[in-house]
Order: structure tokens, then C-alpha cells, then sequence
């Protein structure tokens, strides 16, 4: 029996997560359970899971739920960081997923890391904010490494791997970084002007959450997935090549030194890439509808537009930049919260996002603390950006 501790327990890969687990209730148990501060949905899940810790980032939400579980006993209700790293580090936990979404998930992977769990990893700023740390921290603790994500578990699916997980590289020539296009594929820069949150949301192919369904409208996501690339699969980015592909059924590929080429294709449902690192080295039954090659018709590839969408190249540059993609994360966030919440258009994203790059002295973080500077500074040189250069959309 696998203990698991799932992390951003009420967002989609923490739902889809659960629902994986449910269908194998001899073989997993979610022990532990964390969210900010989703009240309802964490009560709904700590009935159905009865997991014996539920953690809330949030003090106030931690009370409520609290209070709300008293006819479950075994549910002990905490709040705080160093409660959730305690926990993720325990003997109790083999099994971290890693789906806190931001910079807040960062802390806790760490602390799985360095206790040697085996790690899902869905959150992306374990490696692109503090990629040297992150990956030390798996080395030295001998924690298992699998990516969640599905274009890099589509990689590591394509790839040999050893007993720990770790991918022979030896033989590959390149990567390809597949990228759906979300919502606005093949429409010119000026046409974006004026979008909605609405719009953006809408993802053709994926059910994510706002931020991320942002992320793949404007590409950050793309670049944000690249410099996880390197660090997964220590490539530079000249190894990794991103193309569109629309239909999100090619999930990425990998290319070998005598012509083949290997792809991963699957439906586009994150239940896939979380069961087979669930299982890993074994497969078990996901719940996804196998894919139906003939109704799916044809595939298609294309070159992403950077002049449209430069999120995607200010990200390639940060990457080359000494804590570039530190500040990329941390400016991204800001701009895009702002976006959702109207204060920004659409295309003042990437604006955000160039002139916090600018405007901050890039230098590697040497530590956790030199981490959560780097992001803390970015956000502050973004917030004031936003406060100063732009005004509020008209409706």
C-alpha cells in the first residue's frame, strides 16, 4: 500500500490524482492532503478520502474545516509550512505529488526531495525558480523523480530509464516540445488587444485552472516547460525544439541519434501521465477512454508565432540569464493574476513579464532564502509596473 500525499489536493491534478487512487484502493491511500483555502471542496474530499492529515495554507480556512470534520475524528486539521514539510518528509509518506501551483508549492517539494520520497512533480517552479537546488536536493536525498506534466512524462515514457527513474540521454539527439496553441492559435498580435479572462480560459483541448489555462494562451507555459526540460533531461535549450500541435494527442517526442523518432500519444486527460507515475516501473488503469487513432484523423504540426505570442521568447532568452527564469515565474504570476482580475490587457502580459527582466539584477540563487529573494524582488518590480504603466481596461 502506497502512501501518498497529495499536494494541491482540490486542483485538477490533485482531483485527477484522487480519482486515481480511488480506483485502486488496495494499492494507494492519500495520507496526506493539502490546500490553500477551498473549504468545501477539501471537506467533500476528506470525507470521500478520510486521509489523516489535511493541511490549509490558510489559518482561518484550516478553523473552518476543522470544525466541519469534527464528526471525523481521524482527520487531523493543521495549518503552516513547516507542518506540511514535516509531514511530506515523514516516514508515514512515500509518495509525493507535487500539484501546488506557484511559487507556494516549491517549499514543500524541497522537503520531499530531501527525505528521498518519490516525487510527482506538477509544479513547475521546483525547477524553473530553483532548478540547481531542486535537483541537488533530489541527488543528495535520493528521492525518485517523475514528471507529472504531460509533455515531459510523454519524454521520460519515450526515453530508457534506470531503476531510480533517471533517463539514459546518451542516444538522444533531440527533444520536441509539443504545444497545443490554446485558444488563440494562428490570430495576429493586434487581434489579442482585447480579450477576456473568459477567452483565455477556454483551452480547446485541456480542463486546467485559470493560471494555467493563462499560461497556454500567451505560451509562458511553453517556456516555462522548457527550462523544465533542461533540467529533467539535461539538455541546453538548443536540444529542445517546440512545435503546435493543435490536436494535443502527440503529448512530445523524442529524437535518436540514427533517425527515430519515439512519441507518446495518449487522450489529453492528466490522468494518464499521474497513473503511470503512480505505478512506475508498472501501468494500471487510469479511467481514460483508449485513443481512438482513426476517429482522431489526422495530426498537425506547426512553428509557434513568437511575434504573437512572446511570452515563448522572452522565456528562451531567460533561460540563458543567470536566475532568468526565477524572475520569468515570478513576473508571469503577478501579470497574470492581474489580467484575471482586469487590471491588464491580455497582451500587457508579456510587457509586464520583459520589463521585470529588465528592471532586476539577474545572479543564480545560491539558496532557498537567495530563491524566495529573487521571486519576492521580480513581484515587487512587477507590481509596481502594473501600478504604474497601466490603467484599467475598459469594459
Amino acid at each position: 500500500m502506497r502512501q501518498v500525499a497529495v499536494l494541491g489536493a482540490t486542483g485538477s491534478i490533485g482531483r485527477s490524482t484522487l480519482d486515481v487512487i480511488q480506483r485502486h484502493p488496495n494499492r494507494y491511500r492519500a495520507t496526506v492532503m493539502a490546500a490553500h483555502r477551498s473549504v468545501d471542496d477539501m471537506e467533500a474530499l476528506c470525507r470521500t478520502h478520510r486521509p489523516l492529515h489535511a493541511v490549509m495554507g490558510d489559518p482561518q480556512a484550516a478553523s473552518v474545516l476543522a470544525e466541519r470534520l469534527t464528526d471525523v475524528p481521524s482527520v487531523a486539521v493543521s495549518s503552516g509550512a513547516e507542518i506540511l514539510d514535516d509531514l511530506v518528509a515523514d516516514a508515514a509518506v512515500d509518495t509525493v505529488v507535487a500539484g501546488i501551483v506557484g511559487f507556494a508549492g516549491l517549499r514543500p517539494t524541497l522537503s520531499a526531495a530531501r527525505a528521498g520520497k518519490i516525487i510527482l512533480l506538477a509544479n513547475k517552479e521546483a525547477l524553473v525558480s530553483a532548478g540547481r537546488l531542486f535537483m541537488e536536493a533530489v541527488r543528495t536525498g535520493g528521492a525518485t523523480l517523475l514528471p507529472v506534466d504531460s509533455e515531459h512524462n510523454a519524454m521520460h515514457q519515450c526515453l530508457p530509464v534506470d531503476l531510480e527513474g533517471r533517463p539514459n540521454m546518451s542516444d538522444v539527439e533531440k527533444i520536441i516540445l509539443t504545444a497545443s496553441g490554446g485558444p488563440f492559435r494562428g490570430r495576429s498580435r493586434a487581434s489579442l488587444d482585447a480579450v477576456t479572462p473568459e477567452e483565455a480560459c477556454a483551452h480547446p483541448n485541456w480542463s486546467m485552472g485559470r493560471k494555467i489555462s493563462v499560461d497556454s494562451a500567451t505560451l509562458a507555459n511553453k517556456g516555462l516547460e522548457l527550462a523544465e526540460a533542461c533540467w529533467l533531461f539535461d539538455r541546453s535549450p538548443e536540444q529542445i525544439e517546440i512545435v503546435v500541435h493543435p490536436q494535443s494527442i502527440v503529448h512530445s517526442m523524442i529524437r535518436y541519434r540514427d533517425g527515430s523518432t519515439l512519441a507518446q500519444l495518449g487522450q489529453p486527460d492528466m490522468r494518464t501521465p499521474i497513473a503511470y507515475c503512480l505505478a512506475w516501473p508498472e501501468r494500471v488503469d487510469a479511467g481514460v477512454a483508449p485513443l481512438d487513432i482513426v476517429a482522431a484523423a489526422r495530426l498537425d504540426f506547426e512553428a509557434p508565432d513568437l511575434e504573437a505570442f512572446p511570452c515563448l521568447a522572452l522565456a528562451q532568452w531567460a533561460i540563458t540569464q543567470p536566475g532568468g527564469m526565477c524572475v520569468f515565474s515570478a513576473a508571469n504570476e503577478v501579470a497574470v493574476a492581474a489580467f484575471l482580475a482586469g487590471d491588464i490587457r491580455f497582451t500587457d502580459i508579456d510587457k509586464v513579464i520583459a520589463g521585470t527582466l529588465q528592471g532586476i539584477d539577474l545572479a543564480e540563487p545560491e539558496s532557498l532564502d537567495a530563491v524566495q529573494a529573487l521571486d519576492q524582488a521580480a513581484r515587487d518590480v512587477a507590481d509596481k509596473q502594473i501600478a504604474g504603466w497601466f490603467t484599467r481596461p475598459e469594459a
